[in-house]
Formats: C-alpha cells, structure tokens, sequence
C-alpha cells in the first residue's frame, strides 16, 4: 500500500506539478484506456491518491507541453496501452524492436501488404503531424476505400500502419484531441537528451524495469513483477535472479501465498495505512486480479464484457478502499446530462460496519463528484449497501 502511495497523506491544498511527479515515481505508469462511463482510466489513479486535482496536470505533462512546463509523460505500450516518464523509453526501445520485427514476420501484416504506405504515412505525418488516423486517410486520398472485414476492431490499412509505426516507435503521440490519438515523429515530442540516450542492452532494460515494478509493488511474487511491465517470463525469471544476487530483491514467505515472494530492499510498512480511496479498474493497485484477491481476499473482475443480465456487480465497478481493506465496491457512472454521479449498485465486503462505510463512501463519492463537475450524487437500489449509502447521501 505504502509503496504505491496511500501512506502519503492528501494534499491540504490544490494539488501541483509537484505532488502529481510524486504518485508518478510510485506508480511509475498510467493505464489508458477508452471507456468514460465515469472518468477515464488515466485520470483516476491521481484522484485516488491525490483527491481533487486539477485533469489539467496530467493533459499538460502529456499533451499540452510549453517553456515553463516540458513534456512529463509520453504513450507506449507498457503494462497495456500506457502514459510513462519520457525518461523511460530508452528503456522499451527492446520491445519496439521486438513489435518491429513481428510486423515484419507476418506475411498478412500491412508491412508487407502494403509496404509502400508506411513511407507515406511517415512523409506525411512529418508534414502535417501531429495528426489522426482519419485526416491521414483523406490526405493521403484512401479515406473512402473499403475496409477489411473483422467485425468492430476492424482498422484501414492507414490505421494499421499507424499503429505499427507507433509500436515500433517510429512514431508517437503528439497531442489527443478528445480521445483521439494525433500522431507525430518521436523527434518532436521527446526531449533531446532522451532521445539520444544510449540504447541499454534488453538484459539491463529488463532489470530497470524489474527493479522499478518491485519498488511500485513493495513485495510480490515473480508473476507480480512481470505483469506490471508485460516482461517476458524468461527475461523476468533471469532479471528477478539477478536482482536477488545483488541485494535488490530479498525472497520471503508470505502467509497464504503458494509461490515464493519477493520484497524490494527499499519498501518500508508503516504502522498503519488510512484514509479512503475509490480505484478504478485499471489502478495499479488492483490491476493484477489473482495479486488483489491474494492480498484483500477481495475476488473483482471487469465487467463491461459480460452480457448485462450475467453481471454479478456492474458494467464499471470500483472497489473501495478504507483504512487499507478494500470494504466495498460501486458501479458508477457520471450522468453529464443530469449532472449527477450515479451509483448503479452499492456492494458491501463480509464483516464490514455498513454504517461506517456508509459514511466514508458517501464522503468520497461526494468529491468525485465534485472533482468530475457534477452537482451530487445519486444512488440506486442494487447492492446490500445501497440504502445505507442512499440515507446518508
């Protein structure tokens, strides 16, 4: 808990560049991602440490750079589809090849289906970028060509290139408009220094990264630590033996865990974690499902895939965390056109006081609500927590 940031107590005052570097140097990355049933993913592990924040710190330091305040954060593929310290990508360079050299592997793959078009993509992003997907089609006059059959994640060719590109790191994002990524050339967006940082070899890329996961984790089993960057098992077994040999990481038991644990020398158990927090689907902390259910014996799965009537808890569910347990979790959605942050569904954990929980979930909903720019907070009627929610909202 503490090596992830909920040992920092909230800022007193509006939060500052200053505090959002501080929950980037625990957490490390910030998961993107499309839905905005509440908040969109990247937003929300700041309010769960931060409490109300201005979104403006995130869109600075990853789109809307100047003189006073330089690019923080840069988009590459890291736990998933991530926001990561520009400092960092010398670091994934190996897995840029990596997308590389698969791309042009594949015989069916647009490197080689259409091998022409990435010269043309890149010819034109550096002219116009940064710039989306759609505006390169109509530029470069494919727009109102058929698209390959395959359903919703079907992409034109222009599309596919992009993505290759970006993969490769040939081309990154520049700037979002909405949602929408804008690409660009890497040397326009990243500071000079990073780009023209040596290379590490993968074995040294793959122990920073490592070395980074545990201290983000604070202790975790092997499986723990690759996830959190999607390493390799043989890359990680190796980085994790190396670390242990140099006194980074110290094995240890825990009680109730099957595989052998690993603690990183530098993570320190207070005495007590409080405080309360509401973590979306894709907060580090419970981002790994079988780690969250080993520590908070708490069993939590995304649901937006289910079909509705076979949910159990909801579409968009975020577990509650009070005083270092998680106690609940709520389906929420920011009505925007009633103005209102809706509570689908309130759930209770077993054993917890609802009348306590109760009281410090409103309190927390209320800000969210305040923090998203709604007027208050409406609660529905499913869940075992949803009346005692309801009387004290």
């Amino acid at each position: 808990m503490a090596a992830q940031g909920f040992g920092d107590t909230r800022p007193g005052t509006t939060p500052t560049r200053a505090h959002l570097n501080r929950v980037l140097n625990r957490v490390r990355v910030l998961q993107l991602d499309s839905v905005n049933v509440a908040v969109r993913a990247h937003y929300a592990p700041l309010f769960a440490r931060l409490g109300h924040y201005p979104m403006d710190l995130v869109d600075d330091a990853a789109w809307r750079p100047n003189a006073r305040r330089p690019r923080l954060l840069v988009e590459y593929w890291a736990h998933a589809a991530c926001l990561l310290p520009v400092a960092d990508w010398p670091l994934l360079r190996h897995r840029m090849a990596d997308y590389q050299r698969r791309y042009l592997e594949r015989a069916d793959s647009v490197a080689n289906t259409a091998p022409h078009l990435a010269d043309d993509v890149l010819a034109a992003v550096k002219d116009l970028g940064p710039i989306g997907a759609g505006a390169l089609e109509r530029e470069l006059g494919l727009g109102e060509g058929p698209r390959r059959p395959g359903g919703w994640w079907n992409r034109s060719d222009v599309k596919r290139v992009c993505e290759w590109l970006f993969a490769a790191g040939e081309l990154t994002t520049g700037t979002r408009q909405g949602f929408e990524r804008r690409y660009d050339l890497p040397e326009r967006v990243l500071p000079q220094d990073v780009l023209a940082a040596p290379e590490p070899a993968r074995a040294d890329a793959v122990r920073v990264l490592l070395e980074r996961s545990a201290a983000s984790l604070g202790i975790a089993t092997e499986p723990d630590l690759r996830d959190y960057y999607r390493l390799a098992p043989t890359d990680s077994k190796r980085a994790v033996e190396e670390l242990v040999e140099a006194g980074t990481l110290e094995p240890v038991r825990v009680r109730g865990w099957r595989d052998t644990a690993y603690r990183h020398v530098g993570a320190r158990a207070p005495r007590r974690i409080e405080g309360r927090a509401l973590l979306c689907p894709f907060d580090p902390l419970v981002w790994e499902r079988d780690r969250t259910e080993r520590l908070f014996d708490f069993h939590y799965r995304i649901e937006i895939y289910v079909p509705e009537p076979q949910r159990r808890y909801g579409y968009y569910v975020f577990p509650f965390l009070l005083d270092g347990e998680l106690v609940a979790r709520v389906d929420l959605k920011a009505d925007r056109t009633a103005g209102v942050l809706r509570v689908h569904g309130a759930f209770a954990e077993p054993d917890v006081d609802h009348g306590r929980v109760s009281v410090e979930l409103a309190g927390e909903l209320r800000l969210m609500a305040q923090w998203l720019g709604l007027s208050g907070v409406a609660v529905g009627e499913r869940g075992d927590l949803a009346a005692s929610l309801a009387a004290v909202v």
